[in-house]
């Protein structure tokens, strides 16, 4: 019994860590998609000023 209560508990660790693990990854993934949707909106906004500028010229 002794076995499976060590057993319990390391598996409640590992469970412990994947999900804190999870957590950050999530929080990770969401400051890349913010950085890329800004990146986005900078070249598309670099890309309108060299058409106003292209027609202009």
């Amino acid at each position: 019994m002794n076995s499976l209560q060590s057993r319990v508990a390391e598996l409640e660790r590992e469970n412990k860590s994947l999900l804190a693990r999870q957590e950050a990854l999530v929080a990770e993934r969401a400051g890349l998609v913010k950085r890329n949707e800004e990146a986005r909106n900078r070249v598309e906004s670099m890309i309108e000023r060299l058409k106003s500028l292209e027609s202009a010229g």
